[in-house]
């Protein structure tokens, strides 16, 4: 990995500071039980400017500093402990590896890190998300404040460092588009490799580990997210993830599963029948959201406000619903008081990038923002048929999904899942084989 690309980013981001110091804290480390911690993955934002994977590190950036602006504290090297946890990039690395203009031992961090608030004007940190790091900055800044007789001056203020850098964060760049496209094709091949092996009698837990297989074969370090895997009523409820319910041939599945490469995800959904061959309810269902689907990337392209893919699926959705039967009366009297929402819940899409849920306002000053060259997203319709009464038998328990990674590009789109199979007849013979 080029250095120079975060270095680039820090220099962005610091010619919006005027004045002040940035302090970006790594997540910390979680104990899952007793004393066995969950699998390390360090903060966003950090991430995004630094690069650096290991626990127990913060970044400050001091625009203007005369010693080096970029501060990486960080774990020291230690031959017993890197004996039994792993190596550590340790001081010398922070600044050789990672670019850091200066490094200090995370141990020393109530020491020094006082002494970079002095006289600066602002402190750019995102209050709220760690707890226990925010009470160690008050107790810094009350530290410099203390100095004021000394003729020591704290910061007067607090600026939430999220707007600026989420925004940076909203537009990928080329590196973030190719790494981003690695996650989608690794993601692709898992979901194909679930096609392929796919059959009745089989446990949903089965077809997940598969996907987990795919996705480290491929490169990957860690699912992007708990994968979804629900066959027959347990692909309509949205996030199910217990994934212990066997297959059976004349229901659906739907997996919501992909990988993350290098800290960016792939997030995709794609729905086909246990058995490997569409009934007519099914296949009918099932095209009405592809349509959906469709009609809402053709919305994804410069100029376009971020809710045209959503209303665009909705009334696909419902006008196709009010065609089965489903829904009666009036298509836009359904759209306007939400009936379509029994069967269809949740938005379109949503952001993506180093965070699954990727940061990035949706709306501006209240209004929905234009789609510009850069930005990635989902765009996920899905229909969820339960089994109320009013509902033909055939219908009942088919949860269709379909979800795709899409790019805005200076003339349209670029979809980056295109390898995962969703035409039926692509699904079809790709299971038979």
């Amino acid at each position: 990995m080029d250095m120079k690309i975060f270095a680039r980013r820090r220099a962005n981001l610091m010619s919006h500071m005027n004045g002040g110091v940035a302090i970006l804290p790594t997540a910390p480390v979680h104990v899952r039980n007793r004393d066995v911690h969950f699998p390390f993955r360090a903060d966003s934002d950090f991430y995004y400017l630094t690069h650096f994977s290991e626990p127990e590190a913060c970044a400050v950036l001091v625009p203007g500093r005369p010693h080096g602006e970029y501060i990486l504290f960080c774990r020291e090297r230690n031959p017993e402990k890197e004996t039994w946890e792993g190596r550590r990039a340790g001081l010398e690395g922070a600044r050789e590896m990672y670019g850091a203009d200066d490094a200090f031992p995370i141990d020393d961090i109530d020491e020094i890190l006082p002494g970079l608030l002095e006289n600066r004007e602002k402190v750019f940190y995102s209050m709220g998300r760690y707890a226990d790091f925010d009470a160690r900055l008050m107790t810094w800044v009350n530290e410099v404040r203390s100095k004021a007789r000394h003729g020591v001056h704290a910061p007067g203020e607090f600026v939430a460092l999220d707007h600026i850098l989420h925004e940076m964060r909203l537009f990928k760049d080329a590196e973030e588009i190719r790494l981003m496209k690695r996650a989608a094709k690794i993601s692709a091949q898992a979901h194909r490799r679930a096609m392929q092996l796919c059959r009745p009698g089989m446990m949903e837990y089965e077809i997940e580990a598969e996907l987990l297989y795919e996705f480290k074969k491929g490169g990957s370090a860690s699912p992007a997210y708990p994968s979804i895997v629900g066959g027959g009523a347990n692909g309509c409820i949205l996030h199910y993830t217990e994934n212990n319910t066997e297959l059976k041939s004349g229901d659906m599945l739907l997996i919501d599963a992909a990988a993350e490469f290098d800290g960016y995800a792939a997030d995709i959904t794609r729905s086909f029948p246990v058995n490997g061959r569409f009934s007519g309810e099914q296949r009918a269902i099932y095209e009405l959201v592809l349509a959906a689907q469709r009609a809402a990337i053709e919305q994804v392209k410069p100029g376009n406000h971020w809710n045209d893919p959503h209303e665009s699926a909705v009334r696909v959705l419902t006008q196709g619903l009010r065609d089965l039967g489903l829904l009666n009366g009036d298509v836009d009297a359904h759209i306007e008081s939400g009936d379509y929402k029994r069967f269809y819940m949740h938005r379109t899409g949503h952001w993506l990038g180093l965070d699954v849920h990727d940061v990035g306002d949706y709306k501006l000053d209240d209004t929905w923002r234009l789609l510009e060259p850069g930005m990635t997203l989902t765009v996920e319709p899905g229909l969820y048929i339960g089994d109320g009464a009013d509902i033909p038998a055939g219908f009942r328990h088919i949860g269709v999904r379909i979800e795709d990674d899409v790019l805005v590009t200076r003339d349209g789109n670029d979809v980056l899942s295109r390898e995962a199979p969703k035409a039926i007849d692509e699904i079809e013979a790709l299971m038979k084989r």
